[in-house]
């Protein structure tokens, strides 16, 4: 037995991964060996580049640069930019007063009217004074409504509302009979901002010590399990520290930190599982240290080099969007799971020859047995009866994951008016104005540029437009007129038909840019103009998500089909492969709108107020679920390759590849599911729609498609599942 010789980690033992031929081994090989001998330089320069990374990313902050609309929007919001230095109009907040109990009336209670007088008091003497304040009573006399614009600036908003916070909730203090809260587009977004902290921060906390029980149950080793879980914590650190970098340039979305979080703890877990687990196999079959770490890395460390180019191209068509919000998440993405990747295929090979037998240190007893890497009777059972009757089995379980699919069929996808907990306080007094304050949607935000905007042809121009103004028709009245930058622009608000999101008001937007504008500002020369506002934004939005997402699936899918098929040496792989992505990625989405959208399976809770779909999350999901699945895929036909090369014929193969990489496919699956559903507790409904979408379809992947769909189908294809053009089969093995 190898065992027998002395230790492979004395330096006068040459390891067998350096002491072959380089040239004549895989890059992965080479890769791991060059580790091996030299890991001292691989580890420690792995702790330089995320220290420095850190530092990097303490010194410039949480920056981000400005995020503009597509389309129409973002040329409105850039010229308003240019104008006054912001790209949005100041919010208005408004502070509710009522009594908490009783019929109470603002003419008839004295202690509203003093409550009013000192929250316009109070909000006047700011440092910053509060612009714009006013008083309305609502129809019904019981409630009294100060609106005023925060003063600041409003890409600012979380910390310029605070001083108005602070005023207002004094004055509650002195008046505990009666309700005086503050609400409004600054303070939501404030109370948006804490919750992704605090969810940001629950998050990290969870999700490391769940990783660790879990990576011990598969381990039975501390030592082993803590292996992974540093390597991935080290990559999503140094990833979200690369973002302060990126924000210089890009815009970075308030959840990418959040999102790189959950994809940085998945693969990082999942390719430090994979190579961890075939090392220790080899070692069971009584292959020494090092003869195990080069196995490793031939195998597992190829397989983690492409899934993950496979993932970072699949999250590279986000770029194809146009759309500058996906910008930061795809940078964010890549650049974690590129980390990961370099990490497992450097660090990991170098740390294992460092630890030597030491890794499997702090073993647990109750656990040893069980993390002992061994075909898995269960699954191998499952794929002999799947290949036996590989129709049969396959058709059922199409029919279960297109029933589950159905429902994405009638998907709708918008924005949550208020993407907050309903009990956030903010988010209740908002809801107690509208009753009590029941107002139109917000107004089309035309920015006029040009020269002579005060000169009888524009003044004419303006009056033609408010002249198409009605109170039934798709323009409503009033619209407004605002100077800006002293004359050099305009702000023309106008009220457009509907709710501010559906056809009727979508429909209002295109007549008021189509028709209405053209007829009157577009007459004026010089004149220049855009729209903008909420209506607007969405609408401009949706156009360019759809319009460029069949560019996305087929730039997507071709890139992967290109891969793999080079990986493979087959066409047919490929195309399997695929078609199961998409089919378990539909799956998902038809679980997202059963729960999200139609409000089943969700209990008490409700989160269809919408009625929809958060926009970006089917896109996102689609991107990075295409290429994370291929894990599973690429890991298990390699397994099957590895069996049918030494000999075994297809079926046998199958079924010793299905049931020799159970344990590791299985364990794998069952931490990403943990890491998404940690995600799915959050506050916030996009993270909750992201974390059961993804560990839905992480979990249908790891079962159905791999115990039964992928060996059914090939199964079924037999020996033509690996046929290839001379051309291609002629490409050596190992890439």
């Amino acid at each position: 037995m190898r065992h027998a010789q002395s230790s492979p980690y004395q330096k006068t033992v040459p390891s067998p991964i350096a002491a072959e031929p380089p040239g004549r081994r895989p890059v992965v090989e080479r890769i791991a060996g060059w580790s091996a001998r030299h890991r001292k330089t691989a580890i420690f320069g792995w702790l330089l580049l995320v220290i420095a990374l850190v530092a990097v990313g303490q010194v410039l902050g949480s920056k981000s640069a400005i995020q503009y609309d597509p389309g129409q929007s973002g040329q409105a919001e850039r010229a308003l930019h240019q104008l006054t230095g912001n790209d949005t109009t100041p919010p208005t907040e408004d502070v509710l007063i009522q009594a908490r109990s009783g019929s109470a009336t603002y003419a008839k209670d004295p202690a509203m009217r003093s409550a009013a007088r000192q929250v316009t008091a109070a909000l006047a003497a700011l440092p910053k004074a509060a612009a714009s304040i006013s008083t309305q009573v609502s129809k019904d006399g019981r409630s009294a409504l100060v609106s005023f614009s925060v003063p600041g600036n409003p890409n600012n908003q979380t910390s310029t509302v605070a001083p108005a916070q602070q005023a207002v909730a004094a004055i509650q203090a002195r008046y505990p009979h009666l309700l005086v809260a503050e609400s409004g587009d600054a303070s939501i977004t404030a109370a948006i901002s804490n919750s992704i902290g605090s969810d940001f921060h629950k998050a990290e906390e969870t999700s490391a010590p769940v990783t660790l029980i879990l990576l011990l149950v598969v381990f039975g080793s501390l030592i082993a399990a803590g292996i992974p879980l540093l390597l991935a914590l080290t990559a999503v650190m140094a990833a979200i520290s690369l973002l302060s970098v990126v924000g210089q340039w890009l815009p970075i979305g308030q959840t990418t930190s959040e999102v790189v979080l959950v994809i940085g703890m998945a693969v990082g877990i999942d390719y430090s599982l994979f190579y961890l687990r075939r090392e220790r196999e080899e070692r069971a079959r009584g292959r020494s240290h090092e003869e195990a770490l080069r196995i490793a890395a031939g195998t597992s460390g190829k397989a983690i080099l492409i899934s993950g180019l496979t993932v970072m191209i699949s999250l590279a068509g986000l770029f194809l969007t146009g759309l500058s919000l996906f910008d930061g998440m795809a940078i964010g993405s890549i650049a974690v799971v590129g980390l990961a990747v370099v990490g497992s295929l450097t660090v990991l090979p170098a740390v294992l020859s460092w630890l030597g037998p030491r890794a499997d240190r702090g073993r647990i007893p109750l656990l040893r047995r069980r993390a002992e890497a061994r075909p898995s009777r269960l699954w191998g059972a499952l794929v002999r009866g799947v290949t036996r009757h590989p129709l049969a089995w396959g058709g059922i379980a199409i029919i279960a994951l297109l029933a589950l699919a159905s429902p994405a069929l009638g998907m709708r996808t918008g924005e949550p008016a208020i993407d907050a907990p309903k009990g956030t306080p903010v988010v209740q007094t908002m809801d107690r104005i509208e009753q009590a304050f029941p107002q139109a949607p917000s107004p089309a935000e035309v920015v006029v540029t040009g020269q002579n905007l005060t000169g009888p042809a524009a003044s004419r121009a303006l009056a033609a437009l408010q002249g198409r103004a009605t109170g039934s028709g798709p323009i409503r009245e009033p619209v407004t007129v605002t100077s800006l930058d002293g004359g050099r622009g305009l702000l023309v608000s106008v009220p457009l038909a509907g709710s501010g999101q559906g056809a009727v008001s979508d429909g209002a937007l295109l007549t008021l840019r189509n028709q209405v504008l053209p007829q009157t500002l577009g007459k004026v020369g010089g004149l220049s103009y855009a729209v903008a506002g909420d209506t607007a934004s969405q609408y401009d939005f949706d156009t360019q998500l759809h319009s460029t997402l069949p560019i996305v699936f087929v730039a997507v899918a071709g890139f992967a089909f290109v891969l793999l098929a080079i990986s493979f040496g087959s066409l047919v792989i490929p195309v399997v492969s695929i078609l199961l992505n998409l089919l378990s990625v539909s799956a998902a989405y038809g679980l997202i709108t059963l729960i999200f959208q139609d409000g089943r399976l969700q209990g008490p809770l409700d989160y269809t107020s919408f009625g929809g779909i958060i926009s970006w999350e089917p896109l996102f999901m689609f991107v990075f679920l295409f290429g994370i699945s291929m894990d599973y895929h690429v890991f298990l036909l390699s397994r099957i390759r590895e069996l049918r090369r030494g000999g075994t014929s297809t079926k046998d193969a199958l079924v010793g590849g299905v049931s020799s990489s159970a344990g590791v496919i299985t364990s794998a699956a069952f931490i990403m599911v943990a890491v998404f559903s940690i995600f799915a507790t959050l506050s916030l409904i996009d993270m909750k729609i992201f974390g059961i979408g993804m560990a839905s379809a992480v979990l249908i992947d790891a079962t159905v498609v791999r115990g039964i769909l992928l060996p059914a189908a090939l199964a079924l294809l037999g020996e033509r599942a690996w046929a290839a053009p001379r051309w291609l089969r002629r490409r050596p093995a190992s890439a």
